[in-house]
């Protein structure tokens, strides 16, 4: 660390984390953001006023992610930010960090190496948006993954918005739906032995998706991942932020750009947090 940035850490490190996705899904990449890093302060923002992007054109998500970016590093001083889209971050992910070189800048991707790493059977599905599989961001990571197993993969079209605005019976007809077209499940061989949830929507219908497939198929998700990153890209600039004696977690801020409820609903039923949700107008 040079002397400059030694000098800024302890300022930094009571800075928010921003985290965006395009709308109530990447609430699943901040529940694992926040397990990992209990003291820190974060800026979620719902962009559901312009959801899906899986559904979308890459110049319609790259001004979306800019703007948002653009929105959190001059309203909320981010001092990193958490891309908490799958198709967002194929999309604009390095154009974020090649114009802010200076801001740690983590993103998600389907969970295709460690399946291909786990798998018995090296039969696995992957379920995911059509803007992220068409992506030349994810064929590069499934090229790279050449002869390490057997992908199918299944575009969901219509599952994010489903699950976005919480309509369970078209959630269960199209999880029913995507499941059988994947193909067979299970531990044999042949069969599918475990399944990559491609979209941070995803495993909040982990259940629903769980009756169609099975017991013994394993789940891969990407928040995990993406809150070890986050907090080893802040470990290297000591900008963690250190714990408060004596005193509670600080509650993220939370913004939509579409129906404000939509977001509180959500977090209720899934984070279990009664939270203001403020409305936002980006870009």
């Amino acid at each position: 660390m040079t002397a400059d940035a030694a000098a800024q850490a302890p300022a930094r490190a009571q800075d928010p984390i921003g985290v965006f996705d395009s709308g109530v899904g990447g609430l699943s990449v901040l529940r694992a953001l926040r397990t990992e890093l209990p003291h820190e302060r974060f800026v979620y923002v719902a962009d559901s006023g312009h959801a899906p992007y899986g559904e979308r054109d890459d110049g319609h998500v790259i001004a979306r992610a800019r703007a948002i970016t653009r929105y959190l590093v001059q309203q909320h001083h981010i001092k990193a930010l958490v891309v908490a889209c799958n198709t967002a971050t194929a999309a604009a992910i390095q154009l974020l960090r090649d114009e802010l070189a200076d801001l740690p800048i983590v993103g998600i991707e389907p969970a295709l190496k460690p399946a291909a790493a786990q798998s018995h059977t090296k039969r696995i599905g992957v379920m995911a948006t059509r803007g992220t599989l068409q992506s030349e961001k994810f064929a590069r990571l499934l090229a790279s993954l050449h002869g390490q197993g057997t992908f199918v993969l299944q575009p969901c079209d219509g599952l994010a918005d489903a699950i976005e605005r919480g309509d369970a019976i078209k959630t269960e007809a199209l999880c029913a739906h995507f499941t059988r077209a994947i193909g067979q499940f299970g531990l044999e061989p042949g069969a599918m032995d475990t399944l990559v949830l491609g979209c941070t929507h995803y495993p909040f219908v982990a259940d629903v998706l769980r009756a169609h497939v099975g017991d013994g198929v394993a789940f891969l998700e990407g928040g995990a991942p993406v809150a070890r990153q986050t907090r080893r890209l802040l470990e290297a600039r000591a900008w963690l932020a250190a714990p408060a004696p004596h005193m509670a977690e600080t509650p993220p801020l939370f913004g939509s750009t579409g129906d404000p409820r939509q977001l509180q609903s959500a977090l209720l039923r899934w984070l279990h947090l009664a939270a203001d949700v403020q409305s936002l107008r980006i870009g």
